[in-house]
């Protein structure tokens, strides 16, 4: 009887500690941001650090918001990627406004957070960071062709871009180790009992 609690709370456990694992991998950093807007004739794709380390990086979402300007200006549509298993992945959209600093967050691609579609002033320095990153790509554009461009940007760091397949396929291994481990010790003090 003991053991099947403690089995059922294991896979419980586990199952938890699973799903944990998966919202945790998606924060922290983006592997590249892709910037569409009127004045830019194709996306842009972006792996400039300061645009891609923090997910607070356009706008405090806790402490910055506001109410909906009236006229926010041109602005730009920004989606942020990670790498999910040598797969890029939209995490967010959200669209910012340079001149007047107002930043509109749609919301997470696959699922929905309380920040989602709410305006929010945007952070000091991100105009002067997002305009030289953005200008520098579209340089590197005009040289040649998108494909070629993307080529000649450096990619993020291995260990930034690696970190999330290693943390999503060392943590359940270990998990499942742990687990077998206590399912075999259960095991073996249960077959103890019934010998007696």
């Amino acid at each position: 009887m003991f053991a099947r609690i403690r089995i059922a709370l294991g896979l419980a456990l586990l199952l938890s500690l699973f799903t944990s694992i998966t919202v945790f991998a998606k924060g922290g950093f983006f592997s590249f941001i892709t910037v569409a807007g009127v004045q830019l004739t194709d996306e842009v794709r972006i792996t400039d650090l300061a645009l891609t380390e923090d997910y607070f990086t356009f706008a405090d979402f806790y402490q910055n918001k506001t109410e909906a300007p009236t006229d926010p200006g041109l602005g730009y549509e920004i989606t942020r990627y990670y790498v999910n298993e040598s797969a890029d992945t939209a995490f967010d959209t959200l669209h910012y406004y340079p001149e007047t600093g107002y930043v509109y967050y749609d919301g997470i691609v696959s699922g929905s957070s309380e920040y989602d579609g709410k305006w929010y002033i945007a952070q000091s320095g991100i105009k002067s960071a997002f305009e030289t990153a953005l200008y520098m790509q579209i340089r590197l554009m005009n040289l040649g062709t998108p494909e070629g461009s993307r080529m000649m940007v450096p990619p993020a760091e291995p260990s930034t871009v690696a970190a999330i397949p290693q943390t999503q396929s060392i943590l359940p291994v270990v998990l499942t180790a742990g687990l077998a481990m206590l399912l075999a010790v259960s095991l073996l003090r249960s077959r103890k009992i019934f010998s007696r």
